[in-house]
């Protein structure tokens, strides 16, 4: 099959250009023809996607749509695998090459500011239908920003990109309440997918659940010398006010109280509520004995699987509804429970009292999340078997059985092969061909 995969940048900016990286190298080692299509190559710090040798790739920013568009033409894809792009207009003119398949990592299409989440009286998930309505909840709601403009701006931009939604022959998402989100607005269930992300990409899940049944680490002493060792929890990713961090700090206290044991907690990560969040939290610990905090920044390689290793719960406070949150799955794969709310695609994943505790997210509250803590982390002997049951629940998300469900879902949308033309037909189709490339060269 040529499969054209089209996406905004070729940078990896984030989760989705991940996603890309390893679904392409899937799909060429399975025989397919594999080309990229792109509006942009920006930010230039970031390291590209990287793509299988001899992939053809055209950015629209450098050699502009026209002539973006012919190159493909020529390529003549089967299918146009699209991850989401900025421009409405380029996907538009996309959508006349051949049949295509959305990938909806994000709230494409269902909301003003894509964040799918009232901020005001409190914050908590939205499910209304979107539509002009959604011009009164705005501002009384704190859904985005003050400028009235960008929120016309970005209605507008929705309501095409809504349209264009219902143009692709089948929609794509990575959780059930994605996949119910796009339903409510109005789009054909029989078109829409969930196929769960994976985390393949750690490889010492089993080595991790080998330990389980080995002498108590120094994780495991924490948890089961009460009151001698702190109880160590880690928040992972974008500090931002959706990711909950305040409310996180502000769950410390009341888990405490039920826990009756000293919390050290881990903020890893940056982003544009660092500055308040580590105040607050330091303010805390300074007025408690048994409290410790501190900020590490951004965890990779070497020193994430070291903070796993040391960690006893990861806390995940998502205030707005995480179209997934892979994060998850990761520390499943080192034997790590999950605290989190209970909002959008996270049930997806946390199974309560399986691999972890769930909170009400209706709304998310600090004494909920304080709960969870408490539930996870008030016996040892249940918090082994969360470890156990992170790491199994983490095993079932495949990136073999994901890449099935998606071919099966390219097989259905691509029209049959039709019958073998005659040889003479054959010829001339091949000379069209190759004088439309001339043609496209020669611009």
């Amino acid at each position: 099959m040529r499969i054209a995969i089209a996406t905004w940048s070729n940078r990896k900016v984030g989760g989705t250009e991940t996603y890309l990286g390893d679904i392409t190298r899937r799909l060429a080692d399975g025989g397919h023809e594999l080309c990229l299509i792109y509006e942009t190559d920006e930010p230039s710090t970031r390291d590209l996607i990287e793509l299988p040798a001899g992939t053809p790739a055209w950015s629209i920013a450098q050699t502009g749509l026209k002539r973006a568009l012919t190159a493909l033409k020529n390529w003549q894809p089967d299918i146009i695998f699209c991850q989401g792009l900025k421009n409405t207009r380029v996907e538009a003119r996309l959508l006349e090459i051949a049949p295509a398949v959305l990938f909806a990592h994000t709230y494409y299409g269902t909301c003003i500011s894509g964040e799918k989440t009232f901020k005001r009286p409190v914050a908590e998930p939205c499910t209304r239908r979107f539509g002009a309505k959604c011009l009164i909840n705005y501002y009384p709601h704190r859904c985005g920003g003050l400028s009235p403009i960008t929120m016309l701006r970005l209605y507008g931009t929705q309501v095409q990109r809504l349209a264009n939604v219902n143009r692709y022959q089948a929609v794509v998402t990575h959780s059930s309440y994605m996949r119910d989100e796009f339903v409510r607005q109005g789009c054909e269930p029989k078109r829409i997918h969930n196929i769960s992300y994976y985390s393949d990409r750690f490889s010492f899940g089993e080595q991790i659940a080998g330990r389980l049944n080995a002498p108590a680490s120094p994780v495991q002493i924490a948890i089961e010398r009460s009151g001698e060792m702190p109880l160590r929890l880690l928040f992972l990713g974008r500090m931002s006010f959706l990711k909950g961090g305040q409310t996180l700090i502000d769950a410390l206290a009341p888990a405490h109280q039920l826990l009756r044991r000293p919390l050290h907690l881990t903020f890893a990560g940056d982003g544009p509520e660092r500055a308040k969040w580590q105040r607050k939290a330091e303010q805390l610990a300074a007025e408690h004995d048994w409290l410790t905090v501190d900020f590490a920044g951004w965890l990779k390689g070497e020193r994430l699987h070291k903070a796993f290793a040391e960690t006893d719960l990861l806390v995940f406070p998502s205030l707005w509804p995480e179209p997934f949150g892979l994060i998850g799955l990761e520390a499943g794969h080192h034997g790590v429970p999950i605290a989190a709310f209970d909002v959008g695609g996270i049930p997806d994943w946390l199974f309560d009292g399986i691999n972890g505790h769930l909170a009400s997210g209706n709304p998310p509250a600090p004494q909920g999340l304080a709960e969870a803590i408490w539930k996870c982390l008030r016996d040892s002997n249940k918090h082994k078997s969360l470890r156990r049951g992170a790491i199994e629940v983490a095993n079932t998300f495949s990136m073999q059985e994901h890449l099935n469900r998606l071919l099966s879902i390219f097989d259905q949308v691509v029209p049959s092969k039709q019958t073998p033309q005659p040889r003479a037909a054959i010829r001339a189709t091949e000379v069209s061909s190759q004088l439309r490339r001339l043609s496209a060269w020669s611009q």
